[in-house]
């Protein structure tokens, strides 16, 4: 590992490393209505993004980025509960039409308004639901600063190779917390190549391709005409009732999420030879949970971590990996373990054990005291 030199030391948060990251990655436009705990992913945005528009309010917020998408950017927005709930309709539209864009939802107390200034991570089981149809937006969630860099460029490449919104999920220690950090570890950021239909032939904006991704041309060209519609709609993106060319190009909306993201499964397992343990943890959590299995090895005792930060679709990778340990600790900042609920449903396995807390940060004390007694 190179040596840190005390020019390479910075006193920075996880809100500058995210939005330095997406506007390297491609992202050139920034939406946004200001809201606690996002407040400083606001400011840096607006200084970095090429340009940068100030909503009144978050449902136009999104109408904003979706229109923008549609012209060939790669929209940015940050928000909190209460502002992602007035987006749902617009993410849902801008879903359907198949328009890239990058939210970064900072997670705090809730419910409704909550408490602004305390941290959390409740908004788990919302994010599996917000597509009305139940079908999945790629989520991935940052663990360290580190995250901040790497997952914010993986976001912004995943809303423009799977045409469609990406969410950033985080928390408010994670982007407002200030350290110093080394930025020598932090990789090499290229913007996303974004290619668009190129033939002579009249362009269908919802025909598949390969992948299952259509082709993209913005409306802002004068060659092709360009239908985009938030509607039950064909491969040209006319509107529909329910033939079976709508219904496939609907289910393919599905499809091609849970299949393109096989590519995008970031995930940091720390597994232990002879390990009957082990100890998982996303977000701010796993912080903790990197210091208590520490404590635990340093004790003598064997054990595991699993720090999953592709939440959705959920992969079948960690039930795997989940599978071959007798006692599991799932750490996080709820009361009622939603990253539990999201792996196994309503009915959790018997050797799957919970630590967790409303209004609090989990401390690698309570974890350990899952995994011993």
């Amino acid at each position: 590992m190179q040596e840190k030199t005390l020019q390479d030391l910075v006193l920075t948060d996880g809100s500058r490393l995210i939005i330095e990251s997406l506007a390297r990655s491609g992202a050139d436009a920034f939406i946004c209505y200001p809201i606690t705990p996002a407040n400083l992913l606001y400011l840096y945005g607006s200084q970095r993004m090429e340009l940068m528009l100030a909503a009144p309010d978050e449902i136009t917020t999104l109408q904003w980025m979706t229109g923008l998408a549609a012209t060939g950017k790669l929209p940015v927005t940050a928000t909190s509960f209460p502002g992602f709930a007035l987006m749902l309709e617009s993410i849902n539209m801008a879903y359907m039409m198949e328009l890239p864009m990058v939210i970064v939802l900072v997670q705090r107390l809730g419910p409704a308004t909550g408490t602004a200034t305390c941290g959390a991570q409740g908004d788990l089981l919302l994010l599996r639901g917000m597509i009305s149809g139940g079908h999945p937006v790629p989520v991935l969630a940052t663990s360290s600063f580190n995250d901040c860099w790497t997952l914010s460029a993986r976001a912004s490449e995943i809303a423009v190779r799977l045409r469609t919104p990406v969410v950033l999920l985080t928390s408010k220690e994670e982007v407002m917390t200030q350290k110093s950090f080394g930025l020598s570890s932090l990789e090499e950021i290229k913007p996303v190549s974004r290619p668009l239909y190129d033939k002579d032939d009249p362009y269908q904006s919802y025909k598949a391709g390969p992948k299952g991704v259509p082709d993209f041309l913005p409306v802002s060209q004068n060659v092709h005409q360009v239908r985009l519609n938030a509607s039950t709609h064909d491969q040209q993106g006319n509107l529909q009732h329910s033939s079976e060319e709508a219904l496939s190009n609907t289910r393919r909306l599905e499809h091609k999420v849970v299949q393109q993201m096989k590519d995008y499964l970031f995930y940091e397992l720390d597994s232990q030879d002879g390990a009957n343990s082990l100890v998982l943890a996303c977000g701010i959590t796993a912080a903790a949970a990197r210091e208590a299995v520490g404590m635990m090895r340093r004790d003598g005792h064997r054990v595991s971590l699993l720090v999953p930060k592709t939440l959705l679709p959920v992969p079948q990778t960690y039930l795997e990996i989940i599978g071959l340990y007798s006692r599991v600790v799932i750490a996080e900042e709820t009361m009622n373990n939603q990253l539990g609920e999201l792996l196994f449903g309503s009915s959790r396995p018997a050797h799957i054990r919970f630590a967790g807390g409303l209004g609090k940060m989990i401390s690698p004390r309570e974890i350990i005291r899952e995994v011993m007694s």
